[in-house]
């Protein structure tokens, strides 16, 4: 079946940069209107309007570098932060000297806090500490003497810069640490369905060339040697597996990615007759019992359900010998199918389940478990010593895979 790569990207520092270039806009606005109302009150307003005029220039051509981090580079913070320095200190060039030591606005206004806002979502807490402290002093300077409400306005400003800053930090390690378990899930998932195709093909012939090897003796028996030794270092291969190294986004603003394999959805189809895929296992010592009517369920239910059962008559033929019989019975309820395996061997010695486990022997685990897990629904096995065993398979009839998607009937 096809692969394809699923990526997935988080990001809750975008909508920081979005709403950070409509403030820009809007206080750019702003402080041209106020120096409208104002402008007969100005001694020298030909040093405001040029100002103003790249002002405006300025933040109209810089909107595409306040969209994510990657555009809003080092260089760019330096210059929008010189532009709103530049504009404070030279308020008191174009605007009354009454005006400034009552407390009058600065050229760039409350612009200055976007310049400000920008260092804090790009570089945290510690860059917003720095681009405020420049503000502070420019408004010291422009002032000549610490003022209440300059204090004050600076304070706020600091405070309101740092603690974004701070916020974006810790949404960034949060985001890093999210895409790390995602991907560790979905590697986990992988892993087992791997793990699950490979105990029913490769693992039982290599067990089965080890048994058959030691019976025939000579030659053969070496061989049954080797075989063993393979088995048991795959077996330690799938227990253990390997975890990717999570990568995260160069461009941090479009937040951590998660990179996960996926097989490619089959074409849209009908739900299929689970009876079609149970009946080739019944034989001479097998015996199938099944509703008169179709037994409807989505294909992937309909596979994992009838590999599952291939699983554990395999169990049955290992364990319980070829002379062993075995029944299978399909219900069809209402909300979910409930498929029993049952055998007459000896049955499973109390423990031996979680010591085969131990040992990397995931027939049971995987193969059956797991399968019915990553379908939302559950296998239970019962064994009593000398009264054979068995094993019910349960599954909705409204299937969620691995990936979350509905399958329904």
């Amino acid at each position: 079946m096809a692969e394809r790569e699923r990526v997935m990207r988080m990001s809750v520092e975008q909508p920081l940069w979005r709403a950070l270039t409509g403030y820009r806009v809007l206080t750019m606005l702003y402080a041209v209107g106020l120096f409208a109302t104002a402008y007969e009150d100005f001694p020298r307003p030909w040093i405001a309007v040029a100002y103003y005029v790249v002002l405006c220039g300025w933040t109209l051509a810089t909107l595409p570098r306040v969209a994510n981090a990657a555009r809003c580079t080092k260089r760019f913070l330096a210059a929008d932060l010189t532009i709103a320095l530049t504009g404070i200190l030279l308020t008191p060039v174009a605007d009354a000297h009454e005006r400034v030591q009552s407390g009058g606005p600065t050229l760039p206004s409350i612009w200055t806090a976007g310049a400000v806002l920008a260092f804090a979502i790009k570089g945290g807490w510690r860059w917003a500490a720095l681009a405020s402290g420049l503000v502070a002093v420019a408004n010291l300077v422009e002032r000549g003497s610490p003022a209440r409400d300059t204090v004050h306005n600076v304070i706020l400003v600091c405070i309101a810069s740092v603690a974004i800053g701070y916020v974006v930090e810790v949404a960034r390690a949060s985001e890093r640490t999210l895409a790390r378990a995602l991907e560790i899930e979905a590697a986990t998932r992988e892993r087992e369905r791997l793990a699950r195709d490979i105990h029913d093909s490769v693992l039982q012939v290599l067990a089965m060339v080890q048994r058959r090897g030691a019976v025939i003796g000579g030659e053969a028996a070496e061989l049954g040697r080797m075989a063993g030794e393979q088995e048991v270092a795959l077996r330690t291969l799938v227990s253990g597996g390997l975890v990717p190294v999570s990568r995260v986004s160069e461009d941090t603003a479009q937040g951590a990615v998660v990179r996960a394999v996926d097989e490619e959805p089959e074409e849209k189809s009908g739900p299929v007759d689970l009876r079609a895929l149970l009946a080739p296992y019944a034989a001479a010592r097998v015996s199938l019992a099944e509703p008169g009517a179709p037994v409807p369920l989505a294909p992937v239910a309909a596979r994992e359900v009838a590999a599952a059962v291939g699983a554990a008559l395999d169990n049955v033929r290992r364990h319980a010998g070829q002379d062993a019989r075995a029944w299978i019975l399909v219900e069809d309820e209402p909300d979910e199918v409930i498929v029993t395996v049952r055998d007459d061997g000896p049955g499973i010695p109390e423990g031996r389940l979680d010591q085969a486990e131990g040992e990397g022997r995931l027939g049971v685990a995987l193969s059956i478990r797991g399968r019915l897990r990553d379908l939302g629904g559950s296998a239970e096995l019962i064994s009593v010593p000398g009264q054979g065993t068995e094993v019910e398979l349960k599954v909705p009839k409204d299937v969620t895979d691995t990936r979350g998607k509905a399958e329904q009937r």
